[in-house]
């Protein structure tokens, strides 16, 4: 690392006098230089994450962190994401609320950018082109830091981004990355609060917790998801197994895939031994409680795939196709389940009952709770953000996927004709 990371710092402070006074359609002509960019060197950022890949298996990643590393397929995508968010409303300098004091103060509150984020994050490179998109689109500047393993990507990509700054007469100081893999920056980086403004860490347990402890700047924290399905007794049994596979088997190696189903006792006898068959065909492997395991036991099924659950298993995000599988009596056993053992990512209830349904999302306070649809639609681009730079499981100041409202505050604007307060 040639820069030391309090001069990266101080030029990202620098940059956001620039950048958050840049127009609509000078960010915006930014956002298309970086998607022209992504496609003009498709063939060199492929090549840079093959590299990654292979030193990534070599180095004994999981598949689900290869996965996640992997883009090949996927670029179209990345570009049409950026792309879209060029398409989204600019939030900056929108008005949230207005109003005149009787004493003729005309008072309002104006969106502005938080300023310069600390991102860190591991595995996806595809979040150095989500955050640098949102980033330049609400006027934020960022100092990321991905992982190890995809150190090669990343910096194709951040050349990408930097090229397009310059191109747009932005300083390309806005977007960094730290290119060390030494983990003594990440703690360098928490404790920069002269510069940084929030810091948002995107990836596992342990990496949450180091930032929540050791940084001297507010952390967003989440995208840790053990995510839930509630099949009520009176689901649609047919379309609940679709939403059920769908959730589990569509991309089983991210936070929004599901993690446990939870069956009403009414309907287990019929439902979970079809929907125990159509899984294990699709390689998934079950995990179930004593009552599950007595209906499933009697069948012909694959033994390696259909095995008791233990006590950790509910509190596990599985990031692969295991899927955890619990018989309850009632709706309020449900929900106390998922109270329990639910991370806050993202929980769901299938049902035609209309009461059971507004129960749920009441009493369930995930950052995202569903009615009769799949946990795989908690995603920024999904949910019609365009992407987002994290999902928050917190309560402040966001909650759920990150797009470009979430990365605004706000400031006061108090209009006077030479007032004075009285006493």
């Amino acid at each position: 690392m040639t820069i030391p990371l309090p001069l990266m710092g101080q030029q990202a402070k620098q940059a956001t006098y620039l950048l958050g006074q840049a127009s609509e359609s000078q960010k915006n002509h930014c956002l298309e230089l970086i998607a022209q960019g992504l496609k003009q060197n498709a063939a060199l950022i492929l090549a840079a994450n093959q590299k990654d890949r292979q030193k990534g298996k070599e180095n004994g990643l999981s598949d689900a962190m290869i996965d996640r590393l992997n883009l090949e397929g996927r670029m179209d995508s990345l570009i049409q994401d950026v792309r879209h968010i060029a398409s989204l409303p600019d939030p900056i300098g929108e008005v949230i609320e207005e109003n005149t004091l009787p004493n003729g103060l005309k008072v309002s509150k104006c969106r502005i950018p938080i300023g310069v984020l600390g991102v860190i994050y591991e595995s996806r490179p595809n979040v150095t082109i989500d955050v640098a998109s949102l980033c330049i689109k609400t006027g934020n500047c960022a100092l990321l830091r991905g992982g190890s393993e995809t150190l090669q990507t990343n910096q194709i990509l951040m050349q990408v981004i930097q090229h397009a700054l310059i191109g747009a007469s932005l300083p390309a100081t806005a977007m960094q990355l730290i290119q060390s893999p030494d983990r003594e920056y990440v703690k360098e980086l928490l404790h920069l609060h002269q510069f940084i403004d929030l810091i948002i860490p995107r990836g596992g347990a342990a990496l949450h917790q180091f930032c929540r402890e050791n940084s001297l700047i507010p952390v967003i924290t989440g995208g840790i998801g053990i995510c839930h399905l509630f099949v009520d007794q009176t689901a649609d049994l047919k379309k609940a197994r679709s939403v059920i596979f769908n959730a589990k088997t569509q991309r089983p190696t991210v936070c929004n895939a599901l993690d446990t189903v939870l069956i009403h006792e009414a309907i287990a006898p019929a439902f979970l031994p079809a929907l125990t068959s159509q899984l294990v065909d699709a390689g998934v492997e079950i995990r179930s409680d004593e009552k599950g395991w007595k209906i499933l036991e009697e069948l012909n099924l694959n033994r390696a795939k259909v095995r008791q659950a233990n006590a950790t298993d509910w509190d596990t995000e599985w990031l692969s196709l295991v899927l955890g599988v619990k018989i309850v009596d009632s709706l309020e056993e449900a929900i106390q389940h998922i109270r329990l053992h639910s991370s806050g990512h993202s929980d769901g209830i299938l049902t035609e009952n209309r009461s059971h349904a507004g129960r749920f999302i009441k009493e369930i306070d995930s950052a995202a709770v569903y009615v009769n649809a799949s946990t795989r639609f908690t995603d920024g681009g999904q949910l019609g953000l365009g992407a987002e730079v994290a999902i928050s499981t917190q309560k402040l100041h966001a909650r759920g996927p990150m797009g470009l409202k979430e990365l605004t505050t706000y400031k006061w604007i108090i209009l006077g004709d030479y007032h004075t307060r009285l006493p």
